[in-house]
């Protein structure tokens, strides 16, 4: 049976969570101590003005635009201290709309895909503002070439990140996302407008990418699908869990927290282009060691799940 056809089975509640209503072993110690705190406290604080999920998503893409402006127009040491401490904020706004849509019984597939496309596009724009400012340097026109493989760099990374963290939510506890939501037959986008119709797109091509760096995903969730419908499912979980922690701890250096410390720091050098190095070289090889950690993972628990269901 593919994916697509797999039918909806009911899920289990996750069996621990922080203060926050997150898993712990995706937290890392800025998450865990200070940036999913404050954004459980900006949530609570926004629950009754009616504000929506969508919006604070907006917010949190302004306040990157914001940061990359501070960066790049205003002299240094005051637009460096200053665009760090608007991009750290980010992090704040960027936990408190997925925070606010579960405490507003408002979280979605189309909240989750907002959430993200606020996220790619607001640091585009601060690429280009940081590529400009960098053309202006020695390394001239340069910049530009690296720029891109840099932000194009951070879209793999990133991609490569969140499907693989919202895939571990999904197989160990059972949290729905984007991804299970194509595979039910479901439409994200049920209009057929302009927007609709291109947004769906690039939803298809962002899951198709996280796809093509994880060939074991598709089998794997067809033997999980197996044995939840064999009655199997703590077990499965469970081995998910166990399976995945070195894995995980990979997946926290290519997040989006070691990547605004390293900005920050870079900016406060005088200059993005030791960031962009980091990024297009350091961080790449990362991701080499991450993917393939990943699939070593993913292909063993296959494996172990297709020797269980034989026995």
């Amino acid at each position: 049976m593919s994916p697509q056809s797999a039918p909806a089975v009911e899920i289990s509640p996750p069996v621990t969570r922080t203060s926050t209503g997150r898993v712990p072993e995706l937290e890392d110690p800025l998450n865990h101590y200070v940036y999913h705190p404050l954004a459980f406290r900006l949530a609570k604080l926004l629950q009754p003005t009616g504000m929506s999920p969508n919006a604070v998503s907006g917010v949190s893409g302004a306040l990157v635009c914001i940061a990359a402006v501070l960066y790049t127009g205003v002299a240094w040491p005051v637009g460096a201290l200053a665009g760090f401490g608007c991009h750290l904020l980010w992090h704040v706004a960027d936990g408190a709309d997925g925070d606010l849509a579960r405490l507003t019984g408002k979280a979605s597939p189309i909240g989750e895909f907002v959430d993200g496309a606020a996220d790619y596009l607001s640091h585009i724009f601060m690429y280009l503002l940081l590529a400009a400012m960098l053309d202006d340097g020695p390394i001239g026109v340069w910049a530009w070439p690296l720029a891109v493989f840099a932000g194009l760099s951070r879209i793999v990374q990133a991609n490569h990140t969140e499907t693989q963290r919202r895939q571990y939510l999904w197989r160990a506890y059972g949290v729905p996302w984007l991804r299970t939501q194509r595979d039910s037959g479901k439409s994200v986008f049920t209009e057929q407008s302009w927007f609709s119709c291109n947004s769906a797109r690039i939803m298809r091509a962002y899951l198709m990418l996280g796809e093509q760096m994880a060939p074991y995903s598709a089998p794997l969730d067809q033997a999980l699908q197996a044995a939840v419908q064999e009655r199997r499912q703590p077990e499965a979980r469970a081995l998910v869990r166990a399976s995945s922690r070195r894995s995980l701890l990979l997946q926290k250096g290519l997040g989006a927290n070691p990547r605004t410390i390293l900005l920050g720091l870079s900016m406060i050098a005088g200059t993005p282009l030791w960031f962009f190095l980091v990024e297009a070289v350091a961080l790449n090889g990362v991701l080499v060691a991450s993917i393939a950690r990943n699939n070593a993972v993913e292909r063993r628990l296959l494996a172990t799940l297709l020797e269980a269901r034989a026995r």
